[in-house]
């Protein structure tokens, strides 16, 4: 820890590297969320005051490869200082009565409302995604804002009938503590919003520590949120931020004053943070990988089912939990499909681009890490016999985006469909646009190949038999999370809960009963009578 003191001490004292001078669109973007553009140093920590004195960490624009600002992240003692004050700040907050918690969503939510195209303008810049996603993903946390209003009005508990008389038993949920949310790059403002709506309208303080690939995100919607505190008088560690690595995360899932930790990133990690925060008896909610597929029956509707495969695979350029991995395609109509599914990964590749402009359906890849794991993942297949249908390259781009991480969208069968034989191809997910495809001839054998994987998260269907369906949604039917016919495996709603089964982690987050998660539960057996019996007809009279 001296060590450590003593590297950031000198970085602190030695003067910075002149750095290259910031594009205008960078500027125009950071200028609009009061993020600096001077080159001077962003904090990146937040508990009710500004700060931050650790290594920074440099955010960098996949698109162009330019840096965009450096980050100060928490030391060990701002961590733990975070930490004891998001404890302060919930000892306050779970006083206050529900309803009016539920205003404070209310006015975060104008609050994200009136920025969302700048802060998903934003995403877009550090992330990578298409502008419409970035401003989809700041629309789903002012959707699930106005969810967390109503909610806070309707967070009950029940009365169980009590087979004893002049008895009640009741069933109360109350604040949880301090919940701990370790976000990943790939949605760096929606999954807190999930998290943050439900953990405030329940009650709970939240500690928020962002991807490092992602922290100017996460001090842009923090300093929304926490204008929106401060005019309230509301302590601002409620909803605090600590920007950081591989330690800082540790810290959070480790402290025994967070009572439940939400993780969201690979499934190697999650098992680390699962396993860290139940050797403590912490609650966790955990989001893993997704090996998302989609099944192609001969009744489909191909009008809809190719446009939704290709968002579903070449989306924020395959680089959702939802995305869409594998295919599985009916044989009677597996060449027509592919040729049309080829045609629109074509039409793609000429609309691969700035992020930014209008009319770009596929941007970067978010490091030049993830270009890697695409380059080892086509070594893959092509090692393994596979054809590639299309795509299966890095990809270039002209201009001021020759520093981005760019590959194209690949579309690939491999030599067998049978993941016991090609593990390493059928049951990781690559977190990258390749789509492997395989042929089936009955629904039963595409059921069986969907569930043969590790992950559980997201599965589609495309049909307009009722039949298929039943068996599909029924018992012996997918296994995922998330169950859908004639939808894509990505782009869910708010309203339902969102997770996965598996090695995906059984969490639940957004809509549903995922509230439920964010509270402790209380059996409450109330006796109103003149008498005291014992439950089950037990007698200890003393006589």
């Amino acid at each position: 820890m001296l060590l450590s003191r003593v590297r950031v001490n000198a970085l602190r004292q030695a003067p910075l590297r002149a750095t290259a001078r910031l594009s205008t669109r960078a500027t125009k973007i950071l200028s609009a969320l009061d993020i600096p553009t001077d080159g001077s140093e962003v904090h990146g920590v937040y508990d009710g005051v500004w700060g931050g004195s650790g290594e920074p960490l440099v955010s960098v624009c996949p698109s162009t490869g330019e840096e965009l600002a450096k980050v100060l992240t928490a030391t060990p003692e701002e961590t733990k200082r975070s930490l004891d004050r998001a404890r302060e700040a919930y000892v306050a907050i779970r006083k206050m009565p529900a309803p009016r918690r539920g205003e404070l969503i209310r006015q975060i939510r104008v609050a994200l409302a009136e920025k969302r195209d700048d802060l998903g303008a934003l995403v877009s810049l550090e992330m990578g995604k298409i502008r419409t996603e970035g401003e989809g993903e700041v629309q789903e946390f002012v959707d699930i804002c106005d969810y967390a209003v109503g909610l806070s009005r309707m967070m009950n508990g029940r009365v169980v009938a009590s087979e004893r008389p002049g008895h009640s038993i009741l069933e109360v949920p109350n604040p949880l503590g301090v919940v701990g949310v370790l976000s990943a790059f790939n949605f760096p403002v929606a999954v807190y919003g999930w998290n943050l709506s439900l953990s405030l309208a329940a009650g709970n303080a939240t500690l928020w520590k962002p991807s490092p690939t992602t922290p100017l995100c996460a001090v842009a919607t923090t300093k929304i949120i926490a204008k929106v505190l401060e005019q309230n008088g509301v302590n601002g560690a409620v909803a605090g931020l600590v920007c950081g690595g591989k330690d800082v995360g540790e810290a959070v899932v480790g402290s025994p004053s967070v009572d439940m930790v939400s993780f969201t990133g690979s499934e190697a990690v999650g098992k680390i943070v699962g396993k860290a925060v139940q050797d403590r008896f912490g609650k966790v909610l955990l989001e893993l990988g997704g090996n998302n597929a989609s099944i192609i029956m001969p009744d489909a509707d191909l009008k809809l089912a190719i446009p939704a495969v290709l968002f579903g695979a070449v989306g924020t350029a395959g680089q959702r939990c939802t995305s869409t991995r594998r295919l599985y395609v009916h044989r009677s109509i597996s060449s027509e499909f592919l040729e049309r599914l080829q045609r629109a990964y074509v039409s793609v590749t000429g609309l691969i681009g700035d992020p930014l402009a209008a009319g770009t359906l596929m941007g970067p890849l978010h490091t030049q890490t993830a270009v890697g794991m695409f380059s080892d993942a086509v070594r893959r297949l092509e090692s393994s016999g596979s054809e590639i249908l299309t795509g299966g390259k890095e990809h270039s781009v002209d201009g001021s985006l020759q520093g981005g991480n760019w590959v194209l969208p690949t579309l690939a069968v491999p030599k067998t469909a049978e993941p016991g034989t090609l593990p390493e191809i059928w049951t990781k997910e690559t977190f990258a646009p390749v789509l492997n495809v395989a042929i089936f001839d009955e629904i039963e054998q595409a059921i069986e190949w969907n569930n043969a994987v590790p992950q559980g998260l997201s599965s589609s269907l495309w049909t307009r038999d009722i039949r298929n369906v039943g068996k599909w949604i029924g018992p012996g039917g997918s296994d995922a999370g998330i169950v859908n016919v004639n939808v894509g495996t990505s782009g869910a709603e708010i309203g339902a809960a969102f997770g996965g089964n598996k090695s995906t982690g059984w969490g639940r987050e957004s809509g549903g009963d995922a509230w439920k998660q964010y509270v402790r539960w209380s059996a409450c057996t109330l006796n109103f009578s003149d008498e005291a019996p014992l439950a089950q007809g037990v007698n200890f009279d003393l006589k």
